[in-house]
């Protein structure tokens, strides 16, 4: 692999590595629906604003997401439009796992 293609897939690791949390996931997921502020997802989140500021900034960082302030409160919004529909390509994916690994629990029991 040369130096360009192994920069090219360094970078989708960082966009992929911004995602690999729970919740920042869920802050996605939320963020897919409409823009918030840090309030409503403190709310939503319950977990102090200092570490629910941590995980936008990498998000952020990452270029998932974007920021717009109005007076004292930041907003937030999807900037991925895409996003949505890989996450669900990723449910896919488990659901499709889980069948199969309950298939197979289901042929080992009846042998």
């Amino acid at each position: 692999m040369n130096k360009k293609i192994k920069d090219k897939y360094e970078l989708h690791a960082q966009v992929l590595k911004a995602l690999s949390h729970s919740t920042r996931l869920f802050i996605v997921n939320e963020l897919a629906r409409n823009e918030k502020c840090v309030c409503e997802l403190q709310e939503l989140i319950e977990d102090d604003i200092s570490t629910i500021s941590k995980h936008l900034s990498i998000l952020k960082q990452a270029g998932i997401i974007e920021d717009r302030k109005e007076g004292l409160r930041v907003y937030y919004r999807l900037r991925l439009k895409c996003l949505p529909m890989f996450l669900s390509c990723v449910e896919n994916i488990i659901i499709e796992k889980t069948k199969m690994q309950f298939e197979l629990l289901n042929l080992s029991s009846k042998q």
